[in-house]
């Protein structure tokens, strides 16, 4: 049941709300638009708030969805966690497009929202910190996602491994920022 259970997580992942709603509404792709990612923040700058909310709300949901129902099923916290990652790693590459996907922030922060709310929260307050300081949605992203793993190891050790993988993970999907940022290069809002 698990292993069904990841294949549907990582498919469910691989739905990538970004492309869908733009060509729903008859948008560019927006991974051939603004930063190429077809993630929330790169939805704002190329087709709107309002598209960039529903998909900040689609990601954020395909993390959730998997660790509610392993949760509803009674698997173990970190079952739930490697069922939340398989989700994340379909939006990092997604089957239904060619494996080019997102960042895996939203997705992740769903993920978190299920295994455990305060961890949670407390990586939205410190992306939105370090948003509002820096404007620099891919500092605060990398800045949050491993704020995390203290709070975890303390409060839900047994979720910690896979979410340390899924820090790895969003930092090398973030490595192309990791450099324009050293260089001064990267995108401010």
């Amino acid at each position: 049941m698990f292993w069904l259970l990841a294949i549907l997580a990582y498919l469910l992942g691989s739905l990538s709300f970004a492309i869908l709603l733009s060509r729903l509404a008859g948008r560019a792709d927006p991974r051939i638009s603004g930063s190429g990612n077809p993630g929330a923040t790169n939805m704002l700058r190329v087709a709107g708030r309002k598209l960039a909310i529903l998909t900040l709300l689609g990601d954020l949901l395909k993390g959730l969805l998997p660790v509610l129902l392993a949760k509803l099923l009674g698997f173990s916290l970190q079952q739930q966690a490697w069922l939340g990652l398989a989700a994340v790693i379909g939006h990092l590459y997604p089957l239904y497009f060619r494996f080019r996907g997102g960042k895996g922030v939203a997705t992740a922060a769903g993920m978190l929202l299920g295994l455990y709310p305060p961890a949670a929260l407390l990586a939205i307050a410190a992306w939105l910190l370090t948003f509002i300081m820096t404007r620099t949605s891919s500092l605060a992203a990398l800045i949050a996602t491993p704020l995390t793993l203290p709070l975890l190891a303390w409060q839900q050790p047994a979720a910690l491994l896979p979410m340390c993988v899924l820090c790895g993970l969003i930092v090398w999907r973030h490595r192309s920022n990791l450099r324009d940022l050293f260089a001064g290069r990267e995108r401010h809002f």
